[in-house]
């Protein structure tokens, strides 16, 4: 027999391994990063070549993968015993049976390869081959510190991201050591089963049994499972269909390991491209791989961090922890047609981890890259999880570490943040002083007064309770007093709309605040959720979503009013002046101009319920300014 399963007593687990599913929902994405990080981790110590992977995405013959009809006998074999396993096991058994089917493989070479294959399930830790191949849960530790901490490995389950990746949860690895010497193993993911009047364990193993002890072949299989120079060859068949997408993967390493790669310590080859530090540039810079308009770069951020990396130069930010300090190099660019603000955090082998949002800072204009050292990179590797895509505390069980982890993050953050403000006040220089004395003088009154009102007047009882008045008025309830009769409440009508859009008032103007003759045009107010603002170099756009109100998302054309926030969040009517703001207006989708007057923009055209607004500003345009929107039809 080709494959190895272990007997058990009985069936005591029904369902197919969870890991299964979370890396099967990181799609060829998370598949590309955990085999290019493995490669990464096993680099030659103290080479300065870099590590060379090179991707496959091909068609492969049934018959040419070694011991399937074993495994056809062996899923035919399987029983579900809920409605995922029994569906699991149906998609199995249809995709086994096409004579052709595709691959994915990844090769590397400037690695090490596994050691110790020859002794096989030797338990001997110096061994990686036994580590990799028969236990799950276990990660290979190098003796070299510095080196350890570097590697992006640590979960011991990633391995399992290629199972995931296949329609059989089927996967094999060829390796070439140092020796020259060259196996071939592999595992499958299947349920505990019943098979030939015995009981079997989930995982099986592309083994030879020599008495209690797995064994490797040698590989002579040729073909797509050759390796012969040394490192490791992951060759996944049965390659789910929605894997077998090259775009994605050559959009997979350029995410996650574009400062491997401008760093010359990685070189990827995906089918006939390759992806080096002379090439990845432009490969960020092309449509077909990234959206290249800087202010619709909502979610993939690749192509400003490769820009923002090459381009600018770090600045040292110092993060306090335990009784030291942990050092980041912090590479930060502020461009105010940048829509979503992110931090792209790096560890020293090359690898991003997460996308990271500064808390309340998400859609500030900037970009940023962090990188740490060798004491940085530990702890944030004790942050990650398993898929190394995110740094949390979430995954640390002692209360005084989780604690730690979440005074890091938020210590980061403030750092962050102070850098995103000090580049905002540089941008934005204050015109001026201001003498606030009276300002503060008179909020200080108002608030008084405003307090005074809201609790009323407080009374003695007998001296011994105290009976708080309503609005500055008599308690009713005190004793000797003639309880009154409440005033009737006449009810108020209300405009409050749940679409978001409230009719104000009948807007009687010229534009220039004198009166017409003609019918005056209602108006509405806006609430602030329909209304999206972007501010660029010398552009604003405005998108005013009107859908859902019969009176006015109808309509084909509106005018355009909008007043000023002031800091203690009053309206300030008619104090804002167009003409001295804004240079021209015109609709974003047609780009037929709308004429601009002091204080509304008329003729705007409302397209299927939305207007979109592009105005050009003046040198003398306020970008700190916040309004309240009016449409008038």
């Amino acid at each position: 027999m080709k494959w190895q399963f272990s007997k058990i007593p009985n069936i005591e687990e029904s369902n197919f391994n969870k890991v299964l599913e979370r890396f099967y929902s990181l799609g060829v994405a998370g598949l590309t990063r955990e085999n290019i990080q493995n490669s990464l981790d096993g680099r030659l110590p103290n080479s300065e070549e870099p590590v060379v992977v090179t991707i496959q995405l091909g068609m492969m013959k049934r018959a040419h993968i070694p011991g399937v009809e074993e495994i056809v006998t062996r899923i035919n074999s399987l029983e579900g015993r809920n409605s995922y396993t029994k569906e699991t096991i149906a998609h199995m058994k249809a995709s086994m049976l096409d004579e052709e089917v595709r691959y994915i493989s990844f090769e590397d070479a400037h690695t090490k390869g596994l050691t110790g294959a020859k002794y096989g399930q030797s338990n001997n830790p110096e061994h990686t081959w036994g580590i990799y191949a028969y236990n799950k849960g276990v990660h290979f530790e190098e003796k070299d510190e510095a080196f350890e901490a570097s590697r992006g490995g640590s979960h011991g389950v990633g391995k399992i991201a290629s199972n995931a990746a296949s329609d059989l949860h089927l996967m094999f690895f060829a390796n070439c050591d140092a020796n020259g010497e060259q196996h071939l193993g592999g595992t499958i993911q299947l349920i505990e089963h019943y098979y030939h009047d015995a009981y079997y364990r989930s995982t099986g193993y592309f083994a030879k049994l020599e008495q209690t002890t797995f064994m490797p072949y040698e590989n002579t299989y040729g073909h797509v499972f050759e390796k012969n120079t040394r490192g490791l060859k992951i060759v996944i068949p049965f390659l789910r269909e929605s894997f077998y997408d090259e775009m994605e993967v050559i959009r997979a390493v350029c995410d996650s390991f574009f400062i491997a790669i401008l760093q010359r310590k990685l070189i990827v080859h995906v089918n006939d491209l390759t992806i080096d530090a002379t090439s990845i540039e432009h490969i960020v810079k092309q449509e077909q791989y990234y959206e290249q308009r800087v202010p619709m770069m909502k979610k993939v951020f690749t192509p400003l961090y490769v820009n923002t990396f090459m381009t600018k130069e770090p600045r040292t930010i110092t993060i306090p922890h335990r009784d030291t300090a942990l050092t980041f190099q912090l590479y930060f660019q502020y461009d105010e047609q940048i829509a979503k603000g992110r931090v792209g955090i790096v560890r020293t082998i090359g690898m991003k981890i997460e996308d990271f949002a500064a808390k309340n800072n998400a859609t500030k204009p900037y970009n940023a890259v962090l990188i740490g050292g060798t004491e940085e990179d530990t702890y944030l590797k004790s942050l990650e999880n398993e898929s190394h895509t995110k740094i949390s505390s979430e995954g640390l069980k002692d209360p005084q570490l989780k604690r730690e982890a979440n005074k890091f993050i938020r210590l980061l953050t403030k750092e962050i943040v102070q850098v995103i403000e000090e580049e905002i006040r540089r941008r934005n220089p204050v015109d001026g002083q201001m003498n606030t004395a009276d300002v503060l003088y008179t909020t200080e009154i108002d608030f008084k007064e405003n307090l005074a009102k809201s609790f009323g007047k407080v009374k003695i009882q007998n001296g011994l309770n105290v009976v708080t008045s309503h609005n500055g008025e008599a308690d009713d309830t005190a004793p000797g007093k003639e309880k009154r009769k409440p005033r009737e409440k006449k009810a108020r009508p209300t405009n409050a709309s749940p679409t978001g859009v409230r009719r104000t008032s009948k807007a009687k103007h010229d534009g220039d605040g004198k009166a017409e003759e003609q019918e005056p045009l209602d108006q509405y107010q806006i609430n602030a959720y329909r209304v999206e603002r972007l501010l660029l170099s010398n552009e604003e756009y405005i998108r005013i979503n009107l859908q859902g109100n019969e009176e006015v998302g109808n309509k084909k054309w509106c005018n355009i009013k909008l007043n000023v926030i002031d800091g203690m969040g009053k309206e300030c009517v008619g104090e804002f002046d167009l003409l001295q703001n804004y240079a021209h207006a015109e609709d974003a989708s047609t780009e037929k101009p709308c004429e601009i007057t002091r204080d509304v923009i008329k003729g705007v055209p409302i397209e299927r319920g939305i207007v979109s607004l592009r105005l050009s500003l003046l040198p003398t345009y306020n970008r700190t300014l916040k309004f309240v929107y009016y449409v008038e039809v």
